[in-house]
């Protein structure tokens, strides 16, 4: 394989990467609970192959990273990872909020002022 084709495949894996971290996003927030084992085995899946493109990326000579192509091809896979790091802090802030939150059972509503409580409250602002 080639340098440019390590950096490439390494850039192909950071964008399943963003999916991958967009779906929980996206997750957290409609389902507003933990992700499901399935989600969870897609990380580590991907966690993975990550290992293995990193170590692969060791091996390229630093001294190719001076051609324009090669460049271009780092600079798209760092915007990608600093998008990624920025979803996953966004993704712990929810899933700390949803580990927080009080659990209730499915179904059951917040409970509802009662009238005579929204009557004072309308009457002192009256």
């Amino acid at each position: 394989m080639t340098q440019l084709e390590t950096i490439q495949e390494h850039q192909r894996l950071c964008d399943e990467i963003h999916q991958c971290v967009l779906d929980e996003n996206r997750f957290l927030r409609q389902q507003q609970r933990a992700p499901d084992a399935a989600l969870l085995e897609r990380k580590r899946d991907l966690l993975a192959r990550l290992d293995t493109t990193l170590a692969a990326l060791r091996a390229v000579p630093a001294a190719s990273a001076r051609e324009p192509q090669t460049r271009d091809q780092l600079e798209k896979t760092r915007a990608r990872i600093l998008q990624i790091l920025q979803l996953d802090k966004e993704n712990e802030q929810l899933l700390l909020r949803c580990s927080l939150a009080p659990t209730r059972p499915a179904g059951t509503a917040a409970p509802a002022a009662s009238v005579s409580m929204l009557q004072k409250i309308y009457a002192r602002c009256s």
